[in-house]
Order: structure tokens, then sequence, then C-alpha cells
């Protein structure tokens, strides 16, 4: 399969058929040509993955929706795939299979999904004790055997619920707009992708162990060919080997150290993942009004009394969007931003000091206040002295 054809398919489709060639892989054997192009279609995937943010460092299992689970087993698919190719560098293989692995556990151990004595196991780096590994190897098997037994009793399940429904269905006629009642749960199709993420899990971590001596095998018996050579251009073919596979690995650690640029649009994200839009377009994140009449209106080119009310009149039923949701939400957050500015200020001024103390009088307002005062006092004195008290109440005088 061309680059270009795969550009264009959606990460549903792409997810699709490479899971179905690691299916077929793990089945039988298959030729190394339908590998390697499972491994394209998977490392596609996740770099669209990657691309669009499906998922971050900051949530856990909960927080993933039940659709975008299954996107959490790309790189164990194409870790397996990797594994199975037949080059003459084997060593590069068994590296770059366990880089996917690696990633995998981690990702999945961020989520939340690993189980708490292998997370003890991978934090102690492994204990060299045999009755440690094998108490380990035999947890690790028990949780396998658990988990397929538990993807049967879901298969078996649908399997009897969709018998039942034809059976339901032949027998009633189903009405037009009857609800189906058997149909799956959401909680069911969860459980089942988290169960086949958990059995993916143990099978990365025995995968790992077991490529991880391998590959301790392939390096001695690489060491020891060059001690027996002595100084040749062997080992500068090694070197240069190993410098490429340096360069080659940091450039894939590139994508996930170095964070992609980020789709802020919603709808063109939405596009991108069901396939009506590609990663690779262009996409301002501005939506402009739609016009509607004669070209010469939708052009721009109104020049005319006319062309200016044929674009009043032909004009939609409900009000066209004059921004997007994001401009909205910038507008938004900068009306907040000013709004909390000035509520800070507020603040400051009503615990400032010349606010509390009140106004600052001048250095002889206090006098013309005094004097005042005693002006006013004395002209009530004079006033009680003319007016002494009762003098105008003569009704109640006994001989008035």
């Amino acid at each position: 399969m061309s680059e270009s054809k795969m550009a264009e398919m959606s990460l549903p489709s792409l997810l699709e058929q490479g899971s179905k060639i690691h299916q077929l892989a793990s089945d039988s054997s298959i030729d190394q040509e339908s590998i390697r192009k499972g491994c394209q279609l998977l490392q596609q995937c996740d770099e669209m993955i990657a691309k669009l943010g499906l998922f971050s460092s900051n949530e856990t299992k909960d927080d993933i929706s039940t659709a975008n689970l299954k996107y959490l087993l790309v790189p164990y698919y194409l870790g397996e795939l990797m594994e199975k190719l037949q080059e003459e560098d084997r060593l590069q293989i068994l590296k770059a299979s366990q880089v996917k692995f690696k990633e995998f556990v981690s990702f999945c151990e961020t989520m939340e999904l690993v189980p708490e004595e292998e997370l003890e196991s991978l934090a102690q780096g492994g204990s060299n004790n045999f009755s440690d590994k094998r108490a380990r190897k035999i947890a690790r098997f028990k949780r396998q055997r658990a988990a397929e037994s538990k993807l049967s009793e879901i298969k078996e399940r649908r399997e009897r619920r969709g018998r039942s429904t034809r059976a339901a269905a032949l027998s009633t006629p189903v009405e037009a707009g009857e609800e189906d009642v058997f149909d799956d749960d959401g909680d069911e199709e969860r459980e089942a992708w988290l169960t086949t993420i958990s059995l993916a899990i143990c099978k990365a971590l025995d995968l790992l162990e077991m490529l991880k001596k391998e590959e301790e095998m392939l390096s001695a018996v690489k060491e020891r060919q060059l001690q027996d050579g002595g100084f040749s251009s062997t080992i500068l073919d090694e070197r240069a080997k190993k410098a490429e596979a340096w360069h080659r690995n940091a450039a894939s650690r590139a994508q996930y150290t170095t964070p992609a640029q980020p789709i802020t649009c919603a709808t063109f994200a939405q596009d991108v993942l069901e396939g009506r839009a590609k990663v690779s377009q262009a996409h301002d994140h501005k939506h402009q009004p739609l016009l509607f009449g004669p070209a010469s209106v939708v052009g721009g080119n109104m020049t005319t009394e006319r062309e200016r009310m044929v674009a009043q009149v032909f004009q939609p039923s409900h009000r066209m969007p004059t921004m997007s949701i994001e401009e909205a939400g910038e507008m938004e957050m900068k009306m907040m931003n000013e709004w909390q500015e000035s509520t800070k200020q507020y603040i400051e001024e009503a615990t400032s000091s010349w606010h509390n103390d009140g106004p600052k009088l001048g250095p002889g307002s206090e006098d013309e206040d005094d004097d005042a005062a005693v002006d006013k006092a004395r002209a009530f004195d004079d006033w009680k002295d003319e007016n002494p008290r009762g003098a105008g109440n003569k009704k109640l005088t006994p001989c008035g």
C-alpha cells in the first residue's frame, strides 16, 4: 500500500486493518510483506493518535471514553508485529520491539491499568530470586487466564443475546420506531476493552522478559565474535550500525518528547477522527458566514443599490454564526481577565488608608469649624435667655 493511500485513510480504518493483520499473524504464520504492511499501518495510526492528542498524561482510565480505549492497544500491536519481522540485524528488531512494549506498559501505568504487584516488580527492576520470579509468573498466568475466560464469557453472552434477538424478531414483528431492548450495553463494551488491555499487559510483560533474554544472548555472541576476530572492518561496521540505530531511536522518540502542534478546533478534530478530513490539511479555525443569492452578491461585488437589496432578501431562515467557538472562548476569557483586574483594583482601593481615614482637611479648616461651633452655641444661649422655659405656654398657667 502506497504512503499516499495510507495518508488518506481515517484513524478507525487504519486501526481496523492493522489489528486484522495482527490477529492473522497471531493465529497463523503470514508472509513478511503482510507483516511490514501491518507495521506501516499501525505506525501511521500511532502518529495520527499523537497528532490528535487523544490521550493525556493527566488522565486516568475513567477519563477515557469507551470509543477511544481501543487506541491504547496500538503500541502493543506494533511491538508484536515488529518482533515477527525477519531481518539480518535481529538485535535492532528486538530493541525496537522492546521500545514499543515499554511505551505501552508505561502509558497503561499512567492510566492506572497495571496491577500493584507488577508496579512493585518494575520499580525494583525485577528480582533475581528464583522463587520471586516463579511467584510473579504464576500470578501473571492466573490474571491472563482470568482475562481470557472473562472475554469468552462476554463473547458468549453477546452471541446468546444475538440469537434471542433474531428469534424474537422472527416471532414478533418489530414496529417502526420501537427500540431494541437487547442492544449491547455501553458498560459491557467498556468492560470488554479493559479486559483486553489487561490481557495485553500480561502478554507484553512476558514478551519483554523473553526479548531481553534473547537480546542478551545475541549481544554475547556478537561480543565473542568481535573478541575472536580482533579489530577489523567488522568492528567499524558495528559501530556505524550502532550510531545509525541511536539516531533512529532518537528520531522515533522525538514525536513523544516534543509535543505535536495541537488541533484546537473541535469540529476539525471530529472530522479527522471520522475520516472526513486529513491531519495534513491546513485549517484556520474560522467559520465565515455564508452568502446566498446571485454570483455578484456571493462574490462580494455589491456595486449597485439593487444588489444590496438582493443581498438583504436572499438570506437563510436562521441566524448564521459570526464567530467560531474558539473565538467566543477567547473573547470570554479576555472579558474575565479584565473583570478580575478591575475587581482587584476595587479591592485595593477599598483597603487603602485614604479611603478608611476619610478626606484630608487643610491646616486652617479645624479652626474655622471651632469658631463656627462657638458662634452657634452663643446664639443658642442668647435665644434661651430671651425665651425662658414655658414662656409661650399660656394655657397651663393657673391665672392666665
